[in-house]
C-alpha cells in the first residue's frame, strides 16, 4: 500500500508546522506588546515627551542652545517641559520649540531641580532617564520574546540532527536477487560466505570463526557492482543502506565525523544490516594537514576507522564498499579486520553478453529471433551498462524511423553508435581533397589491422561519427585479460598507420592523427614505465619508484617511449609500402561508397599478398630492427 505524502514526511513536516505556529505567535505578541506600550503614553505628557527623546533624540541635539536661554525661558514661563539626561537637558517651550543644553557635570540639571525647590509648585513636567542604560527595541524584543525563541532552538536541535542522519533504510532486501544479475560468476561465488554470515551468524560463532565485517568490490564502471550489493541484501534478507563516498562531505566543521556516527548507529540498531558505500574511494586517503579541508579528511577517515573496529562482526553489520579506484583508498581502510575479501568483478563473458542481450530483449519489442550470438560476438569488451545503453538505443532508433519494432539492424547500428559515437545528422561538406586524405588515413588504419591482426575489421567510413572525420571500427576477437608484446607492437602501428598512409601519399601529415597519436603515446609510455617492454630492456617500474619514494627522472621513460615508437613507425611505413596496391583499393572504395564493410577489407589484403608482405617484415624484423629501418628509409621494400 501506498503510503500518503504526510505519513511518509509527517517527522519532518510537525516540527516544520510547529515552528511556524509558534514564529508567526512569536511575531504578533510582540507587535501586540509594542503597540499597547506606545499606546500607554498620553500625547502632551511628560511620558510622552520622553518616548520621543528616547525615539528620536536628533529633534533636540540638533539645536543646542546655551545655559542663559533656558535661565531666560524659565523665568518667563515659556518651557512646555524638560527631560534631564546624563550629559544633557532637554527642553521644549511652549511655542513647541526644541532644543538641548550641555550639561556634562550635571549642574544644569540641578539648577533646574533648585529652581522647582525654591518656586513650591510645578512649572513645567520634568523627567529623567539615563542614556546609557537605554536599551534598543530589538534587545526589548529579545527579551521579551526569550521563551518563545527557546522553544525554537529546542525544535531546532532534532531538525537539526536530522539534517546529519539523511541515510535511507530499505528494509528487509531490495527486490533484486542474484538471478537478476547476470554474469559476475565469480563475485557471486565469493559472496556465498558473506550471505551465509549474515542468514546465520550464530553458526559462525559457534564455530570460533570471525565473519568478515566489510567486503570490497573493484572493477571497471559499469560492470554490476551496485547490483551486486543490492542482490546481495535480499538473499541474505537484510536491511540495505545505500550511501556514497562524497555523502560524508560538508562545508561545515565536524558535521561529516557525525555522519559517520550516525550510520554506523543506524546499522547496529537495523542488522542484520548490510551499509553499501558507493564509489568509497571519493573518501580518499590521509594526507598531511597541510590545510584545513586535509585535517577535515583526515578526521573523517579515522572515524571510518574507529567504526569498523567498534563492531563485532556477528552484531550483523557488513561494510560493502565499491570502486573503480581502489588504490585511492588509505592502506589502513582496506586493510584485513576491516574489509577482508577484495572481490573483482570483471567484464562480462561471450555466455554472459549473450544473457544480457536475452535479458534486455525481453524489455523491447523486437522482431523475430535476434542473432544474440552475433551481437555478443560484436561487443567483446563492453560492460552490462554498455549492453543495456545498446539496447535502449536500438529501441530509440526504431521509434526515430517510426517502426513498431526493433529489428536486428537497428542493434547493429546501436552497436556502432556506442563503439564509435552518434553519425551527426547535419555536418560542413568536405572538399575532395579533404575526403582523400580522410580516405587514405581510414584504409591505412584498417589495412594494418588486418594485416596485423589486431581484431576484427568490422566497417570503415569516412562519414563523421561523434567528433571524428572517419572512423574504422575493429573489435577485439576473443576476451582476453593479458596481452603480449607483439600485440601492443601491432595495436601501436595500426593506431600510427592512418599517419603513415598520409605521408606515403602526400608526403604531409595532418591533425587529424592526433588523437591516434595520444593513444599510441600511452600504450608506448605503459610498455616502457610499466611492462618491461622498452627497445633497452629495462626492468624498472616508474609506479614503484614513486611508491618508494625515490626522484625519478622521467626524460629517460619518454626517450624509451619516443624510441619504441619510431620503430613501429618505421615498420607500420615498410608493411603500407610493401602494401601500397591494397591501400589504393580501399582508398578507392572509400571514395566511391563512402563506407565499406570489413570484408573488403580483407579481400584487397588477399589480393595484394597481404600475408607474404607481413612474413618479409617479420624476417627483416628477426635479422635485426637496424635492417628494417634501413629497408622503410630505402624505397619501402623488405626482399
Amino acid at each position: 500500500m501506498k503510503k500518503s505524502f504526510f505519513s511518509k514526511h509527517r517527522f519532518t513536516v510537525i516540527p516544520a508546522l510547529a515552528l511556524t505556529a509558534l514564529l508567526a505567535g512569536s511575531i504578533g505578541y510582540w507587535s501586540l506588546s509594542s503597540g499597547n506600550t506606545a499606546s500607554k503614553a498620553t500625547p502632551g505628557s511628560v511620558q510622552a515627551m520622553l518616548d520621543t527623546v528616547r525615539a528620536t533624540p536628533q529633534t533636540w541635539t540638533d539645536h543646542p542652545q546655551d545655559l542663559s536661554i533656558l535661565v531666560n525661558d524659565m523665568r518667563s514661563n515659556a518651557i512646555a517641559g524638560a527631560v534631564i539626561g546624563e550629559s544633557a537637558v532637554y527642553i521644549t517651550t511652549t511655542t513647541n520649540n526644541h532644543y538641548t543644553v550641555a550639561d556634562p557635570s550635571g549642574r544644569v540639571g540641578d539648577l533646574v531641580l533648585r529652581d522647582y525647590s525654591n518656586r513650591g509648585e510645578a512649572l513645567f513636567p520634568v523627567a529623567t532617564f539615563a542614556e546609557s542604560a537605554e536599551r534598543s527595541p530589538v534587545v526589548d524584543s529579545l527579551l521579551t520574546n526569550l521563551p518563545t525563541y527557546l522553544l525554537l532552538l529546542l525544535l531546532l536541535v532534532p531538525l537539526a540532527f536530522r539534517a546529519t542522519n539523511p541515510f535511507k533504510v530499505q528494509r528487509k532486501g531490495t527486490n533484486i536477487s542474484f538471478d537478476d544479475v547476470v554474469g559476475a560468476h565469480e563475485a557471486k561465488r565469493a559472496l556465498e560466505d558473506i550471505t551465509t554470515c549474515l542468514r546465520n551468524p550464530e553458526a559462525f560463532a559457534a564455530l570460533g570463526a570471525r565473519p568478515p565485517k566489510g567486503v570490497l568490490l573493484t572493477g571497471q564502471p559499469g560492470t554490476g557492482k551496485t547490483q551486486l550489493a543490492k542482490a546481495l541484501a535480499t538473499e541474505c534478507n537484510a536491511h540495505f543502506i545505500q550511501v556514497t563516498g562524497s555523502d560524508f562531505s560538508s562545508m561545515f566543521f565536524g558535521v561529516g565525523i557525525q555522519k559517520v556516527k550516525s550510520l554506523f548507529r543506524t546499522a547496529r540498531k537495523k542488522a542484520p544490516c548490510i551499509i553499501f558505500i558507493d564509489e568509497i574511494d571519493g573518501i580518499g586517503k590521509r594526507a598531511e594537514q597541510s590545510r584545513s579541508s586535509d585535517a577535515e579528511a583526515n578526521r573523517i577517515i579515522n572515524q571510518f576507522l574507529t567504526e569498523m573496529d567498534g563492531f563485532d562482526g556477528s552484531s550483523g553489520v557488513l561494510v560493502l564498499g565499491a570502486t573503480n579506484f581502489a588504490n585511492s583508498l588509505d592502506p589502513a581502510l582496506v586493510r584485513e579486520g576491516r574489509f577482508d575479501r577484495t572481490i573483482a568483478v570483471g567484464l562480462p563473458t561471450l555466455e554472459d553478453r549473450i544473457e544480457l542481450f536475452r535479458l534486455y530483449a525481453k524489455k523491447i519489442q523486437v522482431e523475430g529471433d535476434l542473432d544474440l550470438e552475433a551481437l555478443s560476438r560484436n561487443t567483446v569488451g563492453l560492460t552490462p551498462a554498455a549492453i543495456a545503453y545498446i539496447a535502449n538505443h536500438a529501441a530509440l532508433l526504431a521509434a526515430r524511423e517510426n517502426c513498431t519494432q526493433v529489428t536486428m539492424s537497428h542493434f547493429v547500428d546501436a552497436i556502432e553508435t556506442c563503439r564509435i559515437g552518434e553519425q551527426p545528422t547535419a555536418f560542413t561538406p568536405l572538399s575532395d581533397a579533404e575526403r582523400t586524405r580522410i580516405a587514405v588515413h581510414e584504409a591505412g588504419h584498417a589495412l594494418v589491422a588486418a594485416a596485423l591482426n589486431t581484431g576484427r575489421v568490422e566497417k570503415v567510413t569516412i562519414l563523421p561519427r561523434g567528433q571524428a572525420l572517419g572512423v574504422t571500427l575493429v573489435t577485439p576477437v576473443e576476451d582476453k585479460r593479458l596481452h603480449l608484446e607483439s600485440e601492443l607492437k601491432a595495436r601501436i602501428q595500426m593506431l600510427l598507420a592512418g599517419r603513415c598512409a598520409e605521408q606515403i601519399y602526400f608526403h604531409e601529415v595532418s591533425s587529424g592523427a592526433s588523437q591516434d597519436l595520444q593513444e599510441a603515446s600511452k600504450l608506448a609510455l605503459s610498455m616502457v614505465g610499466s611492462l618491461g617492454m622498452g627497445p633497452k630492456g629495462s626492468l624498472i617500474s616508474i609506479q614503484a619508484l614513486r611508491d618508494a619514494g625515490i626522484e625519478y627522472d622521467a626524460n629517460t621513460s619518454i626517450a624509451d617511449a619516443d624510441e619504441l615508437l619510431h620503430r613501429l613507425n618505421d615498420q607500420c611505413m615498410a608493411l603500407l609500402q610493401r602494401l601500397r596496391p591494397a591501400l589504393d583499393s580501399i582508398t578507392q572504395g572509400l571514395l566511391e561508397h563512402e563506407t565499406i564493410p570489413g570484408e573488403d577489407v580483407m579481400q584487397a589484403l588477399a589480393a595484394h599478398g597481404g600475408s607474404e608482405a607481413v612474413k618479409a617484415l617479420n624476417r627483416a624484423l628477426k635479422a635485426g630492427p637496424e635492417r628494417a629501418q634501413n629497408a622503410a628509409m630505402s624505397g619501402w621494400t623488405l626482399d
